[in-house]
This record gives C-alpha cells, structure tokens and sequence, in this order.
C-alpha cells in the first residue's frame, strides 16, 4: 500500500494525508491488519481475511420528487400490497430459518453420533489405537470440510458472525457479509466445525445464517446465481432490507435455542441500533413461526425417525422443576458466582483479543495457512479429548438410574471408556459427547456425585482455553456453547462443594454459573436472562439469574469491553456507539467537516457531474439553488451519486440551462432509482457520454433529497454524533451559522464521527475527558 492514502468522507469531504498510525489507548485499538499494511480510518476492515473499503447504508428517505409523486400516486391496493408482502417476507424468512436451524441440528447430532459411536465401539474391543485414529482422522476431515469451505469461498463466514450482523444493523455495508456465498459456507461449515468436536457451538452462527436468509428475500433474490423474484421490488431500500435482516437475527436465536422471545430481545438490546413499535410486532412474529415450525418437527423426531438421535439434537436443558428455595449461604455462593464471572469473563475477552491478533498475522498468509491452522487446533482438541479420561479414575454406576450405565453402542451420560462393567469414566462423558450433551450432564440434578471435582476442575480449565484458541480459526464458530460448558463446569462444582449445607442442587448452580460467564464475556442481562429460561423451561429460576447476570455484567464492565464490542473494534468496522465519546463535548460539528466541498448548481453542466463522480468517490453531493432560480444561494439538498448515474444514462439532457423536471418526471418511477442489490448497481464506466452531451445540462431538481437532516456549524459534536446513530443517517449536512456564506458547510458522514479521524486532526486533545 502507498504511503499517501487517498480517502474520502462519503458525502462530499475529500483527504488526502499521509499516513500514521495512532498508539494503542483505551479509546483505539489498531485493527487486524499485518504491520506493512497502514489503515488511516476505520473506512479500511478486515473482513475475513480481505482488506476492504467499508460503505455506509443509507436509512434516511429520500424525499425528492420522484419519491412524492409515487406516493401520491399510490392506491389502497398497492399500500396493502406493500404492508402484504412484508408480512409475508417475515413469515418466509421464520420459516426458513427454522428449516435451516432444524437441519443443522439433525446434521451435527447424526454425524458427530456416527464419530462417537465407531470411537466408542472400537473401545469396548479393547482396540485403543485405532479408536484414536478413527477418532481424530474423523474431525481432521470434517475439520478441513469446514475450513476449505471458509478459507477458499466466504472467508467472512469464519467466526459467529454477530459482530458483523450487529455493525450492519448499526449502518456499516461491510463486503460479503450478507451475501448467499457466505450463508452456503455458514450453514454447511458450521455443520461440520461443530461436529468435528471443535469447543465452538452453532448458535451464534445462527444469528448470521437468519440475517443472511432475510438479506437474500429483501433484495429479491441474487443476480449473481440468478436466483431473482421482481415481485419484490418494494423492498429496494436499505431501511425495509434493515428491518428484514433485524427479524433475521432473532428468528435465528429463536432457532438455536428454541427461545422466541429470547430471540426478540436479543435483537432488541444487542443487535438492533434502531427500533420501533412495528418492528417488534414483526421480529415476534418471526420469531413465533420458528417456535411453530421447531416444534412440529420436534413431534415429527420423536418416533425415531430422524437418524440416530430421535429429537434431532435441538437444545432442551431440563432442569429440576421443584420450586427453588434457597438461604443465605445459597445467595452468598450466587453472589460470588456472579463476580467470578465476570472476572473469567473479562479475562476471556482480553484472551479472545490476543489469540485472534495473532491468528490474523498466520490468517494474511493465505488460505493455505488458514486450513492448516484449523488442522492443527483439530488434533489437538481430538488429543485433548481422547487422551485426558485416562487420567481419570473409574466411578461406580449409581443406583436407581432411569438410563443404563455405562451407555455401550448408543449416545448417553454415562460412558464407559476404558471402564470395567458397572463403572464408567465421568471425564469421557464429558468430553467424548456432543456439547448439548455434555451440558445437559452439567445440568442433571439427578446424581450430585456424578463428577468428581478434579474432573470438573479440568473440564473448566479445558473449555475455557479450547474456546479461546477455536475461536478466530476459519470456521464458522460461535461462543455461547464454549461458555455455557465453561461456565456450568465452575458452577456445578461449587454446588457440588457447598452441597452439605446449600438447599440448591448442583444442576441449578450449573445453571447459574453458565449464566454468570455468559453475563461476564457477552455483557447482555435481559436477553441472556431469557433465553436461559426458555432453554430450561424454569421461570422459577429468574430471581436468581437476575441477580447473577447484573453482578457479573457489572463487575466485568470495570475491566473491559463485551466480546463482541471488541470484535466490532477489532475488525475495525466503523461502529457508532449509543454514546458519543466524551471528548467530543469539547468540539463542534464545524470543527470536523474539511474540505474542499463539491457541490453542484440545481441545472449543472454534464460534464461538471461526470468530471466531479471520476475524480471522487463521493456518495453524496449537496444542489445548490442559484440566480436566477432563486434570489441568493440556498441549499436545494442533496442528491446521490447512484441517482445521478441513472440521470445521466437516461441522457435527459437540454441545451440551454433551464427547468426541465417535469419530463423527468414523466419519463422515470421511483423504482428506476431503487437501490440495487450488493455490487449490481450502475458504476460511472456503464455511462457513455459523448463530447457533445459533455457540454449540455441536467435539472438535478427532481432526484434531490429536498428535505436531508443539517445541524447548524456551532453544535457540539458529542450532540451531532447522538443525532447521527438514532436517525440512522448517512450524511448530515452542517450549515452557517452566520448570514452572506456559502449555504452549506461541508457534510458529516459515520467517518467523521470515528476516533482515527477526530484524534488525527486533534491529536492532543484529552479522550478521557
């Protein structure tokens, strides 16, 4: 990369500057990028492994006159149509998903119990080696599947994906992100990474394959596998396609966790930056079609007609039912629970910060090194797994057990491993067993003796390193498994130690430990809350998981960041928090903007339009009103650049300067300057101008935002940047605040507001103040 980065403000501010990178602080972290590599501005990402320009989405209207005159033009059947299909799209994308997370589920559960049960066989001959062999030859293989699929297709499918969900609710068009090749790889590496026994759960991933499911139905399909449907054109707009993909995000946790509601509020507190009334009536909607459609497959897999597994392998942690009665040792023990979450949660974080630094310095090297990586992280998790339960002793079978032990030949609790009969090994059945399983063992509150506490402590310390080093490989991967495992490990261990004198059993301290970690790394409470009810089906437990999500949360908050807040950052997507930085108080709108600032005249010249979008990448140009339209210069609005390369196709030129937006208006819709879908929008060289036309004239009156959101120059910045996110804009225009100058300032853009572009014109200002 050249040392002089070329780098523009989408909406009419152009820099160029030399390069520089800023030390590390608390307020900026130097994203994912190789040290030869320079990023000047969060405009710059790592996606994947790609290093890619980062666009803004644009939820604002654009009110200009092609907009009114359709809406005027509308009748009660078109705008129910319009209300009809949304509806509709809603249910297609609950149904959709719930096929999906249905078959994901059948798909680990069949294939990762076809793994475990030849291991498992090849144990009871007493043929040890080769049950190794089959062992980790079966998750390199599946390994690789995945990691191929990840590194070669879709790199933006490796990890869980809601960071990215998550920035592009917030107004950040990162590159692929949505796209159908990253939801093939989603599905179907996320199947394989999961059951190739890797310490990474398929929930998370979820969340992204419900997004991408609903950004394939709202923009009508993909041109690129021509898969399109024209009927949908109503829904050419990022503010429709925002809405969708909201519903998406919970449709999928609703789909991973069978929790509907738990769905809606995880969209609600931490994917959604935007919200009101209509969209939760929909995500509820969408999240109820899943429930609906999980539920009749779950009925149609209890007569064993599914594979191996008869309920498809879909989470249902059941807990002790009995109404929870607790004293004050009990409390003191949540209590603590909760601040040793959230200090293993903070630690997590900062773990998950380091290793996936690292990871992206072997990751730049090419796909190659990625599945290499994933390789070896395979072979040492199937070493970790099969070679640890020998260390383990043998545990006689309790008695009055409603399942047989120890399990031969089928999946189960208890298994034997190298164990004579009546006996089996508690470390094997935690580790040796698909992670729903070994979370519904953590779970039992049947046996409070079932595994010792040197096992738990190792299967702790085993969970916890094994998910921060699987996270960040090429894979898709999610974190809420590794954490519920880790986090249930140190809970039932202390209900195990406190169980002489606590009234909880050691299945519900399982419960509550899971929560705390969960609260420690992800930093959600009502969410989380949920969720946890309805994967146990025991509201009884919400007074107590309560209190422990906000200690944990609170106590994590004093350290760091949430896990994907600093994922976010990582990946240096240019993320607009709820809260504008407290430095910015100290500065005004005006202070940021720069220069020069491109504008046009109402009726421009052709050539000054096509000069302006060659030499610019500009997404955005203020129209000024001018003599002898109007009396003084005034600010018209501001058009877009996709709209003026429609204009200019369409060659609705005139000789002279003159008014000639009623034609315009005659000759185009509204749906001609409807947003395409991603990357199939009109570029400058598909316009062809010739030298004549160069100096002819084009009334821009008819495609101008009339009505764009300004601030006056004198704002505070800290108030702009607020103003910026809840409005979900893209650009922001700043005005004189004094009468006789130019009608418009400049205009503010999501990079504006970023701290590499603040701290580099103000570098000695203090962040923290």
């Amino acid at each position: 990369m050249e040392n002089n980065v070329d780098i523009e403000s989408e909406g009419g501010e152009k820099m160029e500057r030399n390069a520089s990178v800023f030390e590390e602080s608390d307020m900026i972290r130097e994203p994912l990028l190789l040290k030869s590599r320079i990023n000047t501005t969060s405009q710059i990402a790592i996606v994947g492994a790609n290093v890619c320009p980062i666009e803004s989405l644009d939820y604002e209207i654009v009110e200009n006159d092609l907009f009114k005159q359709d809406w005027r033009s509308r009748k009660k059947v078109q705008i129910f149509q319009y209300v009809f299909l949304k509806w509709l799209l809603v249910l297609l994308i609950g149904l959709a998903t719930g096929l999906v997370g249905f078959f994901n589920n059948l798909a680990v559960e069949n294939i990762a119990g076809f793994k475990l049960l030849l291991t498992g066989n090849l144990m009871l001959k007493d043929r040890y080696y080769l049950a190794f062999a089959a062992l980790v030859g079966c998750n390199v293989v599946l390994a690789t599947c995945a990691a191929v699929l990840c590194a070669y297709i879709a790199p933006s499918a490796a990890g869980s994906g809601i960071p990215e969900v998550k920035a592009y609710l917030n107004g950040v068009d990162a590159h692929s992100i949505l796209a159908p090749s990253t939801l093939f790889v989603k599905i179907f590496g996320s199947i394989f990474g999961v059951a190739a026994g890797f310490v990474v759960g398929k929930e998370g991933p979820m969340v992204h394959t419900g997004a991408c499911i609903a950004n394939l139905l709202g923009q009508g399909g993909s041109k690129k596998y021509h898969l399109t449907w024209k009927w949908l054109r109503y829904f050419k707009n990022d503010r429709d396609r925002r809405d969708l993909i909201t519903c998406g995000a919970a449709a999928g946790v609703a789909a991973a966790f069978r929790a509907p509601v738990g769905g809606v509020l995880f969209a609600l507190e931490e994917a959604a930056s935007w919200w009101r009334s209509a969209l939760l009536w929909r995500t509820f909607f969408t999240t109820a079609v899943v429930a609906v459609v999980l539920k009749s497959l779950i009925e149609y897999c209890k007569n064993e007609k599914c594979g191996l597994f008869g309920e498809g392998g879909l989470i249902m942690f059941n807990i002790s039912n009995a109404v929870p009665s607790y004293n004050t040792i009990d409390l003191l023990a949540i209590l603590l629970l909760g601040v040793i979450g959230g200090i293993f949660g903070s630690i997590y974080n900062y773990l998950v910060d380091k290793v996936l630094r690292t990871y992206s310095i072997i990751n730049e090297k090419g796909p190659a090194f990625r599945v290499l990586l994933v390789i070896i992280i395979s072979i040492l998790t199937s070493c970790c797994a099969f070679g640890v339960p020998w260390f383990a002793k043998c545990i006689p079978c309790p008695d009055h057990l409603k399942e047989v032990c120890p399990t031969k030949g089928r999946s189960g609790s208890y298994k034997s491993f190298q164990c004579p009969d009546g006996h089996y090994n508690d470390l094997a059945s935690l580790l040796l067993t698909t992670n729903d399983d070994a979370i519904r063992s953590l779970f039992s509150p049947l046996n409070t003796n079932e595994f010792r506490i040197a096992s738990l402590v190792f299967f702790f310390f085993a969970m916890y390193f094994l998910g921060i080093i699987t996270y960040g490989i090429a894979i898709p991967s999610g974190l809420f498994i590794p954490v519920i495992l880790a986090g249930a490990s140190y809970g039932r261990l202390a209900g195990r130690l406190l169980s002489p004198v606590a009234n909880l059993d050691c299945g519900l301290f399982a419960l509550l430990g899971a929560a705390s970690f969960l609260g420690g790394t992800m930093r959600m409470t009502v969410s989380l809350c949920v969720i946890l009810l309805e994967l146990t089906d025991n509201l009884l437990m919400l007074p107590l998981m309560m209190l422990v999500l906000l200690i944990s949360k609170t106590v994590a908050d004093c350290f760091n960041k949430g896990v994907y807040d600093q994922i976010v950052i990582m990946k240096g997507l240019p993320f607009l928090e709820a809260h504008a930085e407290p430095y910015m108080r100290h500065l005004v709108a005006g202070d940021v903007v720069s220069g020069p600032l491109i504008t046009f005249s109402a009726v421009e010249k052709v050539g000054n339009i096509v000069h302006s979008l060659k030499m610019t990448s500009h997404n955005a140009f203020p129209v000024i009103d001018e003599p002898p339209i109007t009396d003084a210069p005034e600010l018209c609005g501001l058009v877009l650049r996709s709209h003026l390369l429609v204009l200019l196709k369409g060659k609705m030129f005139t000789k002279h300067r003159c008014l000639s937006g009623a034609e315009t208006l005659k000759r185009y819709h509204a749906f001609d300057f409807a947003k395409a879908g991603s990357g199939k929008g009109l570029k400058l060289e598909d316009v062809d101008i010739d030298i004549e036309e160069m100096e002819m004239y084009v009334d821009l009156h008819p495609i101008t935002n009339t009505s764009p959101y300004a601030v006056v120059e004198t704002m505070s910045l800290a108030k702009a940047a607020v103003a910026f996110r809840e409005l979900g804009l893209r650009h922001l225009c700043v005005v004189p605040k004094t009468p006789g100058r130019p009608p418009v300032v400049g205009i503010l853009t999501r990079h504006d507001f970023m701290p590499e572009h603040v701290l580099g014109l103000y570098p000695h200002i203090d962040v923290h103040k």
